[in-house]
């Protein structure tokens, strides 16, 4: 496991616990409140980061945090971990069983290790800079598909999607029109683990935070996949446009993406 053995040991246990805490919660109807229109906040996403932030804590105190539940804590190391307690909150709201816990460590804008633990399907995917991309221990490799009009992709929306034009319904149009299927399922960290694993062939998204992306985004790099902005730059943890592929397919999303953006330009030009 390289040198980040003791904290992706330590990490996969903290992302395994809370998941199964989620899991013996899912048909709870716990408290919910509205952070938005449509942005859900559970009694289970804050349970579930109090855990994972305890045992890390303990482990490495000398570590920050920064987690989407309203907790950014420097540390004294370089070194944070990054923290979605519950990505796809609006699932487990509704008890659909879809939904993952995503946590990384990142150093300087570099992730050093990444873990996404699915507690539905028991699935934990892992990564350590330089060391590859795992499934429940095994080896995973991003897809052989080269064609995007044979590629299956996914997406998400986001929680603003009723007030801003950039919505994304523009390039998903254009997406769906083009690709073989595309999919959306509520949870990116999951959607990019299942890009790694090469269930999917691509991703894209705008509007994503730190911890959406800090795992899955190094999970598809190990697995030998490719992850940019929508202008082919390097992406990074506060980057808001996300677009990972299994490295193939990349410039025709790329292209894609290009096109829903001429169109935004042009209908603000014509006001």
């Amino acid at each position: 496991m390289g040198r980040q053995a003791k904290e992706l040991s330590a990490a996969r246990e903290a992302a395994r616990a809370a998941g199964r805490l989620l899991r013996a919660n899912l048909a709870g109807r716990g408290e919910v409140s509205f952070k938005g229109a449509v942005d859900l906040v559970t009694v289970f996403d804050r349970q579930a980061q109090e855990l994972v932030d305890g045992r890390l804590s303990a482990a490495f105190p000398e570590h920050g945090f920064l987690s989407e539940e309203d907790l950014d804590r420097p540390g004294t190391s370089g070194c944070r971990w990054v923290l979605d307690p519950l990505d796809g909150t609006t699932n487990f709201a509704h008890t659909l069983p879809i939904f993952s816990v995503s946590l990384a460590l990142e150093r300087q804008g570099d992730i050093l290790l990444g873990v996404v633990y699915d507690p539905m399907r028991d699935e934990m995917f892992w990564a350590a800079e330089g060391d590859g991309a795992f499934l429940n221990g095994r080896p995973v490799r991003v897809s052989p598909v080269a064609r995007l009009d044979r590629s299956l992709l996914a997406t998400g929306f986001p929680y603003d999607i009723r007030e801003s034009r950039l919505n994304n319904l523009d390039h998903f149009t254009n997406f769906a029109l083009r690709a073989q299927a595309v999919r959306r399922c509520g949870s990116a960290a999951l959607d990019l683990s299942y890009v790694a694993c090469g269930r999917f062939d691509g991703f894209w998204e705008l509007k994503l935070k730190p911890w959406d992306v800090a795992a899955g985004s190094l999970l598809i790099r190990e697995a030998g996949g490719r992850v940019t902005d929508f202008d082919a730059g390097e992406s990074d943890l506060f980057q808001p446009e996300l677009a990972a592929s299994n490295g193939l397919i990349h410039e025709e999303m790329l292209r894609v993406l290009s096109q829903g953006r001429t169109r935004r330009s042009e209908g603000a030009s014509g006001r």
